[in-house]
């Protein structure tokens, strides 16, 4: 079986959201996959075709006023391309946001992404992790320390720059890249056992 393919698709505007980025890689990349990381602020148009021929993306974006930055939304218009012409239909998606409060209405960035990838007929699949850090004897440093199920959240101060996002908020990114891999190798068995 071949190695899958995942594109992160993203944008970060000070540095905070590219460092989850490398996290969901590293974590696709030691589990096998072959990924490519796409600023969607800067994509071309061989960076469309990556999208394209990748069987999974996965959507990042800061969370500002409430949903991904505009820069991300400028691109989930630009994909209505790819949406008439059902390009990404069945593949996987999953998605990730930071913002500077602990909440900082995040799950509707993630929604959005949920929805961008319902919209192109998309699977998405979601962290799969316990909440973390919601007990007395749990901590800060536990996985999904913020609580999130439909994808991966980090908290950073917006006092700090991208060298400050919390470790557990990286591993959790980490588990988001490896957990994308896994669900795409099931995907692509499924697919050739019906086919």
């Amino acid at each position: 079986m071949t190695a899958p393919v995942v594109s992160i698709a993203y944008h970060s505007g000070f540095g905070h959201t590219a460092v989850l980025a490398e996290a969901v890689r590293s974590g696709a990349a030691a589990s096998g996959a072959t990924v490519h990381l796409i600023k969607v602020d800067e994509i071309t148009e061989a960076q469309w075709e990556l999208l394209d021929a990748s069987d999974a993306i996965v959507f990042g974006s800061p969370t500002y006023m409430g949903t991904a930055s505009g820069a991300f939304h400028v691109f989930a218009e630009a994909s209505s391309k790819r949406w008439a012409a059902r390009a990404w239909q069945d593949k996987l998606a999953a998605g990730f946001t930071n913002s500077a409060s602990k909440s900082g209405d995040k799950l509707h960035t993630l929604q959005f992404f949920s929805l961008l990838a319902a919209q192109h007929g998309m699977s998405w699949v979601s962290l799969n992790l316990f909440p973390g850090w919601n007990a007395s004897t749990a901590s800060e440093n536990d996985l999904n320390r913020l609580g999130f199920f439909l994808g991966a959240a980090a908290q950073s101060n917006n006092d700090q720059g991208a060298e400050a996002v919390h470790q557990a908020d990286i591993e959790t990114a980490q588990h988001l890249g490896r957990r994308i891999t896994e669900q795409a190798r099931i995907f692509a068995a499924g697919r050739a056992t019906v086919a």
